[in-house]
């Protein structure tokens, strides 16, 4: 008879999908897989995981890719006694097509627990538990069908980006490309840890920043452009016949006041000089208005999550750099290598980036990289990536204002 598991049942209850039915169907089939269930349910019921740290462990030739788990219960939890996360190195913008995804799923279901999570918040494809024995057997058939594993440990994390010109208008640079190119030229960076601590680059088409590339990644780069914001004035008039208010909800948002609305013309005026490339405007009139043709990428480094020091967000370092595929991405590239250099040699263990950057000063790292000081850096980026809002912030004040 199954386990009573009265904890994960509370988690299979209302209408939004559930990891534990998902676990639940892997479970059928295998043991890994139904052990953990039971790992779970006492760990929500005692209130302490039953996992250890027990080792580092991995594949010939790479000292990344692999993190070791362990349960700190072999003799109640047999089957999970070692429950090894595999990273695979994900496709650029997340693309696949049926065969990937069975060729993955196949190799999963023959060396693990067939757990997968697509994707992890680094952006590899995640394999979740299987065996020591196992490991290098799972990655030679990985090999064979044409997949790397990605980063872990005090190296190059494997690279993301955004969908890019694969679906969106916005797309100021050919991301998808540019995460191809980067990780193929510094496999040695991304397979074996060398380096104080990790490091994170991750790349946004527009400013949008759709992947949280600014809050999440030590060298972030935002696609922009340096020239006008394209606007089409008959498109700007269909919007104010069919009653969008123009004034309140595009130019009232705007941060920098930098665009003005005429409704007798019924027509829109941009001073781009004062632009900050926010997106507002655009995603509230996409067809009236479009980035412009002069397009490249903004470069933001020290991104980072609460570690040593608080969470901030990127500084920027480059307010436009060309992104000339033609030249093999030399300009950033050259960045990296100087910006990775200067890390290496300075930083203490576990010292990210932005940590670095922020104990040595600005004005250290400036001259270590070639980089001249420009009006868009700041001293200290915000310390609080994360937005929250409360009702009443939102409560009317002063006779409707807000």
């Amino acid at each position: 008879m199954a386990k009573a598991r009265p904890m994960l049942d509370e988690l299979k209850k209302g209408p939004w999908p559930s990891f534990v039915k998902e676990i639940e169907k892997s479970a059928a089939k295998n043991e890994q897989a139904a052990t953990l269930l039971d790992l779970l349910e006492d760990s929500y019921e005692e209130k302490r995981v039953h996992w250890k740290h027990g080792g580092i462990v991995g594949v010939r030739g790479y000292g990344g890719g692999v993190i070791g788990r362990y349960t700190d219960s072999p003799e109640k939890y047999p089957a999970v006694t070692e429950f090894h996360t595999i990273r695979v190195n994900q496709t650029s913008g997340w693309f696949y097509n049926s065969e990937d995804i069975r060729t993955l799923c196949d190799i999963w279901e023959k060396h693990g627990s067939g757990l997968t999570n697509m994707h992890g918040a680094t952006g590899d494809i995640v394999f979740l538990g299987t065996t020591t024995d196992h490991l290098q057997e799972c990655f030679n058939d990985l090999s064979y069908a044409g997949w790397d594993l990605g980063g872990s440990g005090s190296n190059f994390r494997t690279p993301s980006c955004c969908v890019g010109p694969g679906r969106c208008e916005y797309a100021c640079f050919d991301t998808l490309d540019f995460l191809y190119n980067i990780t193929q030229a510094y496999q040695t960076e991304l397979h074996r840890p060398m380096w104080p601590y990790k490091s994170k680059i991750k790349v946004s088409g527009c400013p949008n920043d759709c992947i949280s590339a600014q809050a999440r990644a030590d060298i972030s780069v935002l696609g922009t452009w340096r020239d006008a914001i394209q606007i089409d004035q008959a498109e700007v008039a269909n919007y104010a016949d069919a009653g969008l208010d123009i004034e309140g909800l595009v130019c009232g948002y705007c941060p920098t006041k930098c665009i003005s609305y005429d409704a007798d013309k019924k027509e829109i005026t941009v001073d781009n000089s004062n632009c900050v490339k926010c997106m507002h405007c655009i995603n509230e009139m996409p067809k009236a208005l479009h980035v412009g043709k002069e397009k490249g990428a903004t470069i933001l480094m020290g991104g980072k999550a609460t570690i040593v020091q608080s969470a901030f967000l990127s500084w920027v370092v480059v307010p436009f750099m060309p992104m000339d595929k033609e030249n093999d991405y030399e300009e950033f590239k050259d960045l990296v290598e100087k910006t990775w250099e200067w890390w290496d040699e300075n930083a203490k263990v576990r010292e990210r980036l932005g940590e670095l950057i922020y104990r040595k000063g600005m004005a250290e790292f400036l001259k270590a990289v070639d980089l001249e000081p420009i009006p868009q850096m700041v001293k200290h980026p915000r310390e609080n990536p994360y937005y929250f809002w409360y009702p009443e912030d939102f409560e009317e004040k002063d006779g409707g204002a807000n």
